[in-house]
């Protein structure tokens, strides 16, 4: 019988590779996991966590302007961006090392290094070389570049939460969701905010009235959005000032932030060279169980070019482990999986678009409100709210839910369970609402609105 150091060996310490080993252990196997930055992964050093944290910050600026409405008045209040990443900086470390000394209780082997596949049951670290029964990629994935002149001087949202000092005018470069987040941040700061992004609208692939109404919004906090724009160099002036070349014409600003996507990090892993398949942007192609074309190799999370929401990851490290360790194969289901955009306003999102729904069903039923929230009524901000439910003609099921406006995120995972759990429009409707709420809106809609 052959005897292996390892039942299983993990390839990254983020939110997928933490789940699988954690879970991996606590059935009896013996785990390693190698990392080769810090434990943790995109979402707590560089990702969900701390742009939460930067998007909490940036909320600070309408809540000040909206409490004299209220009644109060803020003298006084003053902003230092390098506070807030110092004290961003702290938790941060302070949540690594939780997780670090989660695998030292629990026994897990951690090696800091980079690790790449020798063939599919060894690995090698620096000169050491361990084997293992199964192995687990959970690499993740990094924001890419565009291949234009200058893009050296262009940062990404790795950079974005350690920069020196805040910019007085920063360029956008993306449309989708890290974009869009990081154009509020900046914008709620104090910066001046231009994005260029050169599709038809923000945001591609959610529900077309989320992405106008947000278009809209972001539009009245002041962020310049110019759409069909590419950008296609970007000089360093005389000054240190930057200035990008779109569409011919050209934008000065103090920083570029592009924010075009993310690439899977499977580059020097070995996989290829192991009959791993990868997608075209190399990712790790992966069945419903996350496992590769090679029976004892799996992956999870961003590395696998599929869904890009840490809790997909965490589900999908404790799937395999199960199936490995368990005794029971458990699939990953990823339909109906509620995400949010933490922008300015925020959205939410669970289920179909209206386009996908039309799509897949042929016929459906569309309900929405757009409204100005109780709390403006003082405050005198101009922000709307839109909340919106698509059905199933034929059989009534609420397919997708769709908001944008305080609190989405926190609303969208109550109506998620809904939507999963595939109830009707007359159950939506036989709920009772909590008043005054922006919530209640999804109980209360009535009138249909013709579908595009």
């Amino acid at each position: 019988m052959t005897r292996f150091d390892y039942d299983l060996f993990v390839i990254g310490a983020g939110s997928g590779g933490i789940r699988a080993s954690r879970i991996s252990r606590h059935l009896g196997a013996k785990v390693a996991v190698a990392e080769n930055y810090r434990i943790g992964g995109t979402c707590v050093i560089r990702g969900c966590i701390p742009k939460k944290l930067l998007t909490y910050a940036a909320h600070y600026a309408e809540d000040f302007e909206d409490a004299r409405g209220y009644g109060w008045s803020i003298e006084g209040a003053a902003f230092s961006w390098p506070a807030l990443i110092a004290n961003k900086n702290r938790e941060i470390a302070r949540l690594s090392k939780v997780y670090t000394d989660g695998f030292a209780k629990t026994g897990i082997d951690v090696i800091e290094d980079t690790a790449r596949l020798v063939d599919a049951h060894t690995v090698a670290i620096g000169e050491r070389r361990v084997t293992a029964q199964n192995i687990l990629v959970a690499t993740g994935g990094s924001p890419a570049k565009p291949a234009i002149p200058g893009v050296e001087h262009a940062i990404t949202s790795n950079e974005a939460f350690e920069l020196p000092a805040l910019p007085k005018r920063l360029l956008m470069v993306g449309g989708g969701y890290v974009a869009v987040e990081f154009a509020g941040i900046f914008n709620g700061l104090g910066s001046e905010v231009t994005l260029s992004y050169r599709g038809e609208q923000i945001l591609r692939g959610f529900d077309d009235d989320v992405r106008r109404h947000l278009h809209e919004e972001m539009g009245k906090k002041g962020v310049h959005i110019l759409l069909k724009s590419s950008v296609s160099r970007i000089a360093r002036r005389g000054d240190g000032t930057l200035e990008a070349t779109a569409n011919g014409g050209k934008i000065e600003c103090d920083a570029v932030m592009v924010a075009i996507g993310r690439t899977p990090n499977t580059a020097r892993l070995g996989l290829k060279e192991l009959g791993v398949k990868l997608d075209e942007e190399g990712g790790v192609v992966v069945n419903r169980f996350c496992r590769s074309s090679v029976r004892n190799i799996y992956a999870v999370g961003d590395v696998t070019n599929r869904l890009a929401l840490t809790p997909v990851a965490i589900r999908e490290g404790g799937a395999v482990a199960m199936t490995l360790f368990g005794g029971v194969e458990t699939p990953v289901d990823l339909d109906d999986v509620p995400s949010a955009v933490f922008s300015t306003p925020p959205v939410g999102t669970v289920g179909l678009s209206e386009a996908k729904a039309v799509e897949k069903l042929g016929k459906i039923d569309i309900y929405k409100a757009s409204f100005r929230p109780l709390r403006h009524t003082l405050s005198g901000r101009d922000d709307r709210t839109l909340v919106k439910l698509v059905v199933d003609a034929a059989t009534q099921r609420v397919v997708g839910a769709h908001m944008v406006g305080a609190d989405a995120p926190e609303i969208i995972q109550g109506i998620g369970v809904a939507v999963k759990a595939g109830l009707t429009k007359a159950q939506f409707d036989a709920t009772v609402g909590i008043h005054p709420t922006a919530a209640e809106e999804f109980v209360t809609l009535r009138e249909k609105t013709a579908a595009k």
